[in-house]
């Protein structure tokens, strides 16, 4: 069995398209192999900056034969029919074969396709892959019409079997195939020819060129970090960097340069970034301080003065870059030391937030707001979480922002600090945009935790307000993400919060930001201008809130709140609990305080997953299809209970001693929120409910005792549900 070897070779690619287009060209190709009948044991591809290259290992020599038997129109058909059904099978009527079936003579077709050439096939489905490439963009270049990333200057195409390697003929735009390929750009320009995968990977290593990408980033950060142990230091880790370096260079030479002394004093997530946005430069930082004092870059190539000429050349541009960071960063302290942190956020105003919500200072005051609100629950003082609310996104309106807007928040703390702000309050800063993903670390300082969650549940009820909900797959305003990270805030701080009460003092601040604009739109294109005389911003407000309270606008917040729970659905599947669990919880007042809704939905799943649990489930199902079918059928509720002077058997009884038994258990402890105590007090159910079921006919001849134990059905179904909604429960 031949393999193959593939490499398209161009000018340089760009570093971020390399993995995509490895994984597109390996697809394109085996599959294109795969439904022309060659098979293979095993693929694999690999990106440099200037080459995608595929091996393909155990193919098959040839094509096997295939025949296919197609069935045709009957024998009698008009001949229009039987002329296309002729044209689709591509065969002539005398091979046709004409057999009795139950419905008349048929028409039969054997087709018979012969094997083709490995080659052959090779040949047809690079091209197609070459020509249909789903580059992100592509170009044009001399006067051919292929499309490509970057120029492409050679096609590399050869099958190696027993007896040597075969050039694969083809030709794409005037590039015909060969065995050759080239080394490094500088350190081995010249053309060469391999004989087989192997063969091609040591002689380009030994043109300088290492193929493998995991192997570059590897040496990359093996040099790197020896190269800062060695002064004591260590090298700050960054997996996008690594792998973005890694797909710039052929051949890695690590080097490590300073950082000028007039740098240093730059908050070390300025110096990271701005070395990592502009030269892709790695951060080198004092284990002790966390100080940034060097850099490590990667070169493509080795030189005489071992990379001396290379550090001084990236010294004096990150001095460029890193000295227009410094002029940001001196001039928003000079800004903050005259009018103060809040005195740098007065542009905000003039920033537009959403044209139905108003601007990013209106934003800020509805947070504010709302974090007061919040801070008692999460304990948090009021006057400190409303500070850091109106002060989280004065940095926004930095130069350094501007610049590095990565930096949001980040730069927010460094700016409170230097405003003298403190208890915490520059932390919120920092935190209040987290959890940004499913990853990512939760804030547990309590104002931290109230200016987050004021964030992200103005986000969600101000997009509510303005009916600009998430729809299928379609989430522009990132509300799936800022309901999780509510979730996340709430569950990981085990907060007693009641949702229902801040999304509708929200979604009625929302309302009002709403109106207002809307009212201000109608003043400025009034025909009258006595209208806009007189009119300020304050009282308009006043005149929106009185109009809203007096008419008692209705604020429903119940499909906000069931957003909220559908997102909790995912976040807990994903810890393995069912969505019909979830669900039995949900149905039971209270919750909106999402803490107690996944106590109570955790110690039901402990439950369930027990056997005295699943069969409760089902002994509590029968009892409720018998009553509800019997309250159906006689026009009446049996929710009274039972007395225990009618009980003929003694499963009877001791089903009426295990109710009250259970009862006495589950009361207290849902009292304390003690599910759990709870949960496996009413699991405890299970043997005395299937003893009863088993000795016991519900519907007897004996109205009286047919009624009693109905209303001991009732307790069954009123003291389950007195945990969770059994009935929703799958099963």
């Amino acid at each position: 069995m031949p393999d193959l070897l593939i490499e398209l070779f161009s000018e340089e690619i760009p570093a971020r398209m390399q993995s995509r287009a490895a994984a597109d060209l390996k697809k394109l190709v085996t599959d294109g192999l795969v439904e022309a009948g060659l098979t293979y044991a095993s693929a694999a591809a690999f990106a440099t900056p200037r080459r995608l290259t595929l091996t393909v290992e155990g193919m098959l020599a040839q094509s096997p034969t295939t025949r296919e038997e197609r069935k045709g129109p009957k024998a009698d058909a008009p001949d229009k029919a039987i002329e296309g059904f002729l044209r689709g099978a591509g065969v002539t009527r005398d091979q046709l074969e004409q057999r009795e079936t139950p419905k008349g003579p048929v028409l039969f077709a054997t087709i018979e396709r012969p094997g083709r050439p490995a080659p052959d096939i090779v040949a047809e489905v690079l091209e197609q892959a070459i020509r249909g490439f789903p580059w992100p963009k592509a170009m044009r270049w001399g006067a051919g019409s292929l499309r490509w990333v970057r120029p492409l200057h050679s096609i590399l195409c050869i099958m190696v079997g027993d007896d040597g390697a075969e050039v694969v003929p083809l030709e794409v735009d005037g590039i015909a195939s060969g065995d050759t390929t080239r080394g490094h750009r500088f350190l081995s320009p010249d053309a060469f020819s391999v004989t087989g995968f192997d063969d091609y990977c040591a002689r380009l290593k030994r043109a300088h060129v290492v193929l493998d990408p995991a192997e570059r980033a590897q040496g990359i950060w093996h040099d790197a970090t020896n190269l800062a142990f060695a002064g004591g230091l260590e090298v700050v880790e960054d997996a996008g960097l690594l792998a973005e370096v890694a797909g710039l260079v052929e051949w890695p030479v690590v080097l490590m340069g300073q950082i000028d002394d007039a740098f240093l004093g730059l908050p070390p997530e300025v110096l990271q970034t701005s070395m990592k946005e502009h030269q892709k430069f790695f951060s080198v930082r004092a284990a002790k301080t966390g100080r940034i004092e060097r850099f490590i870059t990667v070169a493509n190539r080795t030189t005489a003065d071992q990379g001396a000429t290379i550090l001084a050349g990236n010294q004096r541009v990150l001095s460029a870059r890193l000295a227009d960071a410094k002029f940001f960063w001196e001039n928003d302290l000079r800004t903050i030391k005259a009018v103060g942190l809040e005195g740098m956020a007065a542009p905000l105003a003039e920033v537009t937030f959403h044209n139905k919500l108003g601007s990013q200072a209106d934003r800020v005051a509805r947070i504010a707001a709302l974090a007061r609100e919040i801070a008692v629950p999460v304990g948090a003082k009021p006057d400190l979480a409303t500070e850091a609310a109106r002060i989280a996104k004065a940095d926004l309106a930095s130069e350094m922002v501007y610049e590095f807007p990565e930096l949001q928040g980040t730069m927010g703390k460094y700016y409170a600090e230097a405003a003298g702000h403190d208890d915490g309050v520059p932390q919120a800063c920092a935190e209040h945009y987290s959890p940004l993903g499913p990853s990512d670390a939760v804030p547990t300082a309590p104002i931290s935790v109230a200016v987050a969650l004021a964030d992200k549940i103005d986000t969600l009820t101000g997009f509510w307000a303005i009916d600009e909900k998430p729809t299928g797959s379609k989430d522009p305003f990132a509300l799936r993400r800022a309901a999780l990270g509510v979730i996340r805030l709430v569950l990981e701080n085990d907060l007693k919060f009641e949702m229902n009460h801040f999304l509708k003092k929200s979604l009625l601040s929302a309302e009002i930001q709403r109106l207002v604009i809307h009212r201000k739109k109608e003043i400025e294109e009034a025909p009258n201008a006595l209208l806009k005389m007189g009119t300020t911003d304050e009282t308009l407000i006043m005149e929106v809130r009185e109009a809203v309270e007096d008419t008692k606008i209705g604020i429903d917040q119940s499909d906000l709140l069931s957003f909220l729970h559908d997102r909790l659905k995912v976040y807990l599947r994903e810890q393995g609990i069912r969505h019909d669990i979830i669900d039995a919880c949900i149905a039971m007042e209270g919750s909106d305080d999402l803490s107690l809704l996944v106590k109570r939905a955790r110690a039901l799943d402990a439950v369930l997953r027990t056997d005295d649990g699943e069969n409760l489930i089902q002994g509590f199902k029968r009892a409720n299809n018998i009553l509800s079918q019997a309250e159906a059928a006689d026009g009446v509720e049996y929710s009274f209970g039972g007395d225990i002077k009618f009980c003929e058997a003694e499963e009877e009884r001791a089903l009426f001693a295990a109710l009250d038994a259970a009862e006495a258990r589950i009361g207290p402890a849902m009292a304390q929120q003690d599910f759990a105590t709870a949960m496996s007090a009413m699991a405890a159910l299970r043997g005395p409910i299937d003893a009863f079921f088993e000795a016991v006919q519900v519907n007897s001849d004996n109205g009286t005792v047919r009624r009693n134990r109905l209303n001991l059905l009732s307790s069954i179904r009123k003291i389950c549900l007195t945990v969770a909604d059994l009935s929703r429960i799958d099963g």
